[in-house]
């Protein structure tokens, strides 16, 4: 399959961002968010997501247009990609988990995505949709891209969904601090370090949202 560059159009981000607005305002009850990474202007990000619903495709983009504002791209399964293809318009690009050359590619094009200036790329290293609590298991392209860009900041972005207080769903957020990462680390030590890190935020999520508000800003 064909790699699937990013193709962004400012026109439809700014249709888009209302729509996404308001489908997120219809579809939960609350959504909450605490963020502890404020990006400065000069600031390049590599953010990393668990992967566990269709959701997980809008989030950073609504991340972005309303609390980061920097220049985003993400990758997205080349499947996906072909099926919604109005990604590629609000800056996703595609990835094949069955290609390794063309994996290769894509993960060349992402490290001269994080060269613009304010730039940031959304990442699952996971690689796939997973169920809510199994293990975090991340593929390598994380650690690698992590080490073609100098003065990056890598960022986890843990994601819970609920029904706990109603029959309609609460989406909580929680971006964490950037991973301090020594450069004399392998990319599998990387990676385990990472998957701790974003296992951290996941099981503070499981054990305070929809019981404990505090600490969290209603954010839609």
């Amino acid at each position: 399959m064909a790699f699937i560059p990013a193709d962004e159009s400012p026109w439809f981000i700014k249709c888009f961002r209302i729509y996404t607005w308001l489908l997120f305002k219809r579809r939960f009850s609350n959504v909450w968010l605490i963020q502890d990474y404020h990006p400065e202007r000069t600031s390049r990000t590599i953010y990393y997501l668990n992967h566990h619903s269709w959701w997980d495709g809008l989030i950073p983009f609504l991340l972005n247009e309303f609390r980061f504002h920097q220049q985003a791209r993400a990758m997205m399964e080349d499947k996906q990609m072909q099926r919604y293809p109005f990604f590629r318009k609000i800056g996703a690009f595609s990835i094949s988990r069955e290609d390794p050359k063309s994996s290769i590619r894509s993960l060349r094009y992402a490290v001269k995505s994080l060269l613009r200036p304010s730039a940031s790329l959304y990442i699952y290293p996971e690689g796939k949709i997973t169920p809510p609590g199994s293990n975090l298991i991340f593929k390598n392209g994380l650690s690698w891209l992590g080490k073609q860009v100098s003065d990056i900041d890598i960022v986890p972005i843990g994601i819970y969904m609920h029904t706990i207080r109603s029959d309609k769903p609460e989406l909580h957020l929680s971006v964490g601090s950037p991973v301090p990462v020594e450069p004399k680390l392998s990319n599998e030590e990387r990676s385990r370090l990472f998957e701790q890190k974003l296992e951290a935020i996941l099981s503070d999520l499981q054990q305070t949202a929809g019981f404990d508000d505090a600490g969290f800003e209603r954010f839609i």
